[in-house]
């Protein structure tokens, strides 16, 4: 697979740098007026509230397509002033709103960050983040995820209509034999590649405690250990026009170095990223991420039962004993070792400038 993997991506390399040099316009979409990042919120099973904050009054659009413009739309609420509109929307489908400016003419997109799902964990979309030439990341093309073994039926119909390309699940061999994902089947590439799960020298014998420890053993040791993983994300994104997923065990660890290393290339703040990361902890469910775990089923896979506990843990802060970000450390770490995240980028994945035009063409608005 990772031989295979590395091809492919030799191959759209060359293609990169044959395009290199081809520019395209695209024409901003950022509504003057706000003066605010818009948000969707759940309220419910049946309604969102759609919030903005303007110096004139914008018309709301809903759209069940994330590239749909106002004319695909169906207009919502019309010359709205207040910054707020609750809507009714479907279960089984996600919606997209869309904030027209109703004296400029400009509009913004925005939708639910964290996905509705009824047994899943930290499954949201990254999009909407202000970056690189003043544009946003596009909704609707890269989503992050806790693990999905206990999926709903109602969950997987859900997800079907994101129309996912790939899957790329970061997580040990030994993790995806505990609790594999409901996703397989569902005409979804699912890309894993094998390694032993990367176990913490004396770990906790408190549940509470088990979250923290798994973050610490990250950071820099991430960052080599699975390159193949984190380069198999850039080569989906790089090769498929479909969106794409990602997990690891919570989400939060080895799929938040991957986002950041995303968000990084795409030019996403530094403080947009480390947000990003943190609302895991608000949007974790431990007990969606691992099954209930029989040990006598499992007495060769050493991790058993250092999950079963981690499925009773709290989430945890994923901050250091003095108070700073566990992922500011991993950023610590690429700047020592490569010097940037753009070093980092090309000399350990493969992610040159050619490459980082295309993404930020495909995945920018």
């Amino acid at each position: 697979m990772g031989l295979c993997l590395m091809r492919t991506f030799q191959l759209r390399r060359l293609l990169c740098l044959a395009v290199s040099l081809v520019t395209v316009t695209v024409v901003s979409r950022v509504a003057a007026s706000l003066t605010a990042e818009p948000r969707v919120e759940r309220l419910d099973a049946k309604y969102v509230v759609v919030t903005w904050t303007a110096s004139a009054p914008v018309n709301v659009y809903l759209s069940k397509r994330p590239d749909a413009g106002t004319s695909e739309a169906k207009l919502v609420s019309e010359a709205d002033p207040d910054g707020r509109h609750t809507v009714m929307v479907t279960e089984s489908t996600r919606c997209y709103f869309l904030l027209h400016d109703a004296v400029d003419g400009s509009v913004v997109r925005v939708s639910e960050r964290i996905l509705p799902l009824e047994r899943g964990s930290n499954f949201r979309d990254v999009g909407g983040y202000a970056a690189a030439g003043g544009k946003h990341v596009r909704w609707g093309k890269i989503y992050r995820s806790g693990a999905t073994p206990l999926l709903s039926d109602h969950d997987i119909a859900y997800i079907r209509t994101l129309g996912l390309g790939s899957m790329i699940d970061l997580r040990s061999t030994e993790e995806r034999q505990l609790a594999p994902t409901r996703l397989t089947g569902q005409g979804i590439r699912y890309i894993a590649i094998d390694y032993p799960f990367m176990r913490p020298k004396n770990p906790p014998s408190t549940g509470t405690k088990i979250s923290t420890a798994v973050s610490r053993r990250y950071g820099g040791k991430l960052l080599t250990a699975l390159a193949p993983q984190y380069r198999a994300i850039f080569i989906e994104m790089l090769s498929r026009k479909e969106p794409i997923a990602y997990n690891c065990g919570a989400g939060q660890d080895r799929t938040g170095v991957g986002t950041a290393l995303i968000l990084s290339a795409l030019g996403v703040p530094r403080e947009k990223v480390l947000e990003d990361y943190h609302l895991s902890t608000l949007h974790r469910r431990p007990e969606n991420e691992l099954p209930i775990i029989d040990l006598a089923k499992y007495p060769d896979n050493p991790v058993a039962a250092l999950l079963s506990q981690a499925r009773k843990a709290k989430p945890q802060p994923l901050y250091s004993a003095d108070g700073r970000s566990l992922l500011a450390e991993t950023f610590d770490e690429i700047e020592t070792r490569w010097g940037s995240v753009e070093n980092y980028l090309e000399q350990v994945l493969d992610v040159g400038p050619a490459e980082l035009a295309i993404l930020r063409e495909q995945y920018l608005e």
